[in-house]
């Protein structure tokens, strides 16, 4: 469906102005950034004021994250910024905006809190008032369309991955954000994870998912949200198994209780007793390294995980405890982690965390003593698909992470 509004609108998360500051919010600030909300989500002319009747140069709030770790999709009423710059917004295609599930949500929860406080606002300039009362009309009547009278159902997403040897096809249910708990994003599919599984199904040798000396790899998803990646991974190791005995040993982890249960669904949904993958519950931030996590694994994937400076470290934390290391038997083990290079909004420039807490392997010097380190071995920018991932995503970087020996000083 074609929008009728002639320029392309911003996305909800960087066009929106922080609820924290709605004090400080003009009227035209809030009609520029509701006529926004209308040319993505109303397919009528706008509802509020035009471009023509706003001033020349309107600036929006940059959104910035102050909060405290989570998930990384905190609520739109949380984003605190004191700093009074502002930026423009890039402008993104309608239809994709339009598709996406997140910048939706987030245009709900703003829209739920402005309504909710905006007495005060309405009522901070007396000249206004009734300006400001009927805009306050127009974000309810945006929110009851974008709320509809029915809860969001689940998707049923069916992926077919080509390889050598045919297709493998994946069902998952994405099941709906919970509106009361921003830390639920496991619940749906996200596109590095798609990327990322349609990479190992082409070249499943390429990241150390073949079966080699009678027995098959052990491999860890972290973040596994839907379980994507676990279900790929033990879906073309099965297809190298030659004995009834070598069965996958994929164990896929994730935090939040209802993400979990749809995992253990998922899981359910591709496979027969007995199942490849195993669910279980992992926190990055406290681990527990019980049952198959007290032995090490050959390969790790995490797609989409890093929200919060403090989460590279944790998952380097967990990694450095499960991921085999070499000797002169074994070879170490491999993280391979995937990324989005979101280019605005509160994510913006996460992905350098992850080489602020890996090293790439070219900087590690050699001396005497050696001690084991976890490194970067080769990096990867993946261009974004057309049809897949978020309206922030301009592209993807693939990390291939081992074990490398790192120098110390030799003790005096």
């Amino acid at each position: 469906m074609s929008r009728r509004h002639s320029s392309r609108p911003s996305p909800p998360t960087v066009a929106l102005p922080p609820l924290f500051q709605l004090a400080r919010c003009s009227l035209e600030q809030i009609t520029k950034a509701l006529d926004n909300l209308c040319a993505i989500y109303i397919d009528t002319p706008s509802l509020v004021l035009t471009k023509s009747s706003l001033p020349g140069h309107l600036h929006q709030h940059r959104i910035h994250d102050t909060s405290v770790p989570d998930s990384g999709y905190a609520s739109a009423e949380e984003d605190e910024d004191d700093d009074d710059d502002f930026r423009d917004a890039e402008p993104y295609d309608v239809d994709i905006l339009l598709s996406d599930t997140f910048e939706r949500e987030y245009a709900i929860r703003w829209l739920t809190g402005f309504t909710a406080r905006s007495d005060a606002w309405v009522l901070s300039v007396d000249s206004e008032a009734d300006a400001r009362a009927a805009l306050v009309d127009t974000a309810a009547s945006i929110l009851a369309s974008l709320s509809g009278d029915e809860e969001e159902q689940p998707l049923t997403r069916k992926f077919m991955f080509p390889t050598v040897a045919g297709e493998v096809d994946v069902e998952l249910n994405d099941a709906p954000l919970l509106s009361e708990d921003h830390t639920s994003v496991g619940l749906q599919s996200w596109a590095s994870s798609i990327l990322l599984a349609e990479r190992i199904c082409a070249s499943p040798e390429a990241f150390a998912l073949t079966a080699s000396d009678a027995r098959m790899p052990r491999v860890l998803e972290l973040g596994a949200g839907t379980g994507l990646l676990s279900i790929v991974s033990a879906k073309v190791l099965q297809r190298q198994s030659s004995e009834p005995r070598m069965r996958p040993c994929v164990i896929a982890t994730d935090y939040h209780p209802s993400v979990l249960s749809n995992l253990r669904s998922n899981v359910d949904t591709n496979f027969v007793h007995p199942f490849p993958v195993a669910v279980q519950s992992l926190d990055w931030q406290q681990p527990t390294y019980d049952g198959e996590l007290e032995r090490p694994f050959d390969v790790i994937l995490a797609a989409d995980v890093i929200y919060h400076p403090e989460h590279a470290r944790w998952i380097k934390n967990c990694v450095e405890h499960t991921l085999v290391r070499p000797d002169d038997v074994v070879r170490g083990g491999l993280l391979w982690l995937i990324i989005p290079l979101r280019r605005t909004g509160r994510h913006e420039g996460m992905s350098n965390t992850v080489e602020e807490v890996f090293p790439h392997v070219s900087t590690i010097g050699r001396r005497v003593t050696k001690v084991l380190e976890l490194a970067i071995l080769r990096v990867e920018e993946l261009e974004r698909h057309a049809g897949v991932g978020r309206a922030d995503e301009g592209g993807y970087k693939l990390y291939e992470i081992g074990w490398v020996q790192a120098s110390r000083p030799a003790a005096e």
